[in-house]
This record gives structure tokens, C-alpha cells and sequence, in this order.
């Protein structure tokens, strides 16, 4: 895939190598981190705005993953991962692929802060609001039941939201909407 258009070639001049992970990359990041820290990303909003083709639902079914929305004044927290030093070439490359598949996530270089106060450049995929896979804005009610029912080449789609869910709260981080949400889906399925 040609990601001349999504990737920004300061990821490669990183030193030390940081990924921030808000969604899956905090449960599964793909490599074992050389250090793992709470890390807190200001002027994005975690949320499902981001329909999923792929991992998560087909085009035919899309589903929903999560990704960073823009807005101004937000905190998103999650966790940044140190890449070690001698697999930096391979994770780079791993998670563009992972991560751009369709090119609806832009990778950028932006500054997070840790939880013991640390201020790092980390690699980060934000929502291209441009891209067809867009969908902020949609209501919390409609979000549950398209993550109900979306299953795509990594599993179903409320695998994803639970573990998320799950992993948040293990770090004791709130997220209302994602907490709302698993519950509402639980119900649904229960349905």
C-alpha cells in the first residue's frame, strides 16, 4: 500500500519511538513495549466515529471502532508505549499496516503527557473527517446497535468495545460514553 498520503516521516525520526494507544492498541498493541505508561493526549476526543470495512465489519455490514475526533478543549486518556530501540523498523511498519488499511486514520507525531509528568512525542492515528469512514456524530443509541451486530476479519465488534471497556477501566480511567455503551450492547445481545 502506498501511504504516502496518510504517514508523516517525523514517526521515523522519533527518538525514543512512542505509539499512543486509546482503543485496541491498549490491549493489543501488537509488541512487547520497552516501557508502558498512562498517557493523556489533549485536543481529541476518543469515539466511535469510524466505520469499520475491515477489522470490526465488511463493507456490506460495516461496524464501528474507535478513533481520535478533533475538539478543541478534550483529554483523551490512554496509554503510550516506548517501541524498543531494536524493533523500531518493524512495529513502525506493523502498525501502519494495521492501522491505515484503508487510509481513514491519519498517523501524526503529537506531544502526549505521561502519568508521572513526563511530556513525550508520540505517534498517534487520528480520524480523517474527509474520509468516506467517517461518521461523528452518531447517536449513542445507534452506535449499540450497529457494534451489536458488526463482525469483521478480527471478530465481532462487541468483542472490541468490551475489551476497550474493560482495559479503561483496569487502568482507572473513565470513559462514560464507552462505559454506556458496553452495557447497552450487553442488553441488546441479551435481547
Amino acid at each position: 500500500m502506498d501511504w504516502a498520503s496518510v504517514i508523516t516521516p517525523e514517526a521515523e525520526q522519533l527518538e525514543p519511538l512512542w505509539v499512543f494507544g486509546y482503543g485496541s492498541l491498549m490491549w493489543n498493541p501488537g509488541f512487547s513495549p520497552a516501557e508502558r505508561a498512562v498517557a493523556e493526549l489533549s485536543g481529541y476526543a476518543r469515539g466511535f466515529c469510524m466505520r469499520s470495512i475491515h477489522h470490526r465489519g465488511t463493507p456490506e455490514r460495516p461496524g464501528l471502532v474507535l478513533a481520535l475526533d478533533e475538539k478543541p478543549g478534550a483529554r483523551c486518556h490512554g496509554l503510550a508505549f516506548r517501541v524498543p530501540e531494536a524493533e523500531r523498523a518493524r512495529v513502525l511498519e506493523e502498525l501502519r499496516a494495521r492501522e491505515l488499511i484503508s487510509s481513514a486514520y491519519l498517523e501524526r507525531v503529537m506531544p502526549v503527557r505521561l502519568a508521572d509528568g513526563r511530556e513525550v512525542k508520540a505517534v498517534v492515528y487520528v480520524i480523517d473527517r474527509n474520509h468516506v469512514q467517517y461518521c461523528g456524530g452518531l447517536p449513542l443509541e445507534e452506535q449499540a446497535r450497529i457494534i451489536a451486530r458488526a463482525r469483521g476479519g478480527r471478530g465481532p465488534n462487541t468483542e472490541y468495545l468490551f475489551n476497550t471497556a474493560a482495559h479503561l477501566e483496569e487502568l482507572g480511567i473513565e470513559d462514560k460514553e464507552l462505559t454506556w455503551l458496553a452495557a447497552r450492547v450487553r442488553a441488546i445481545a441479551a435481547v
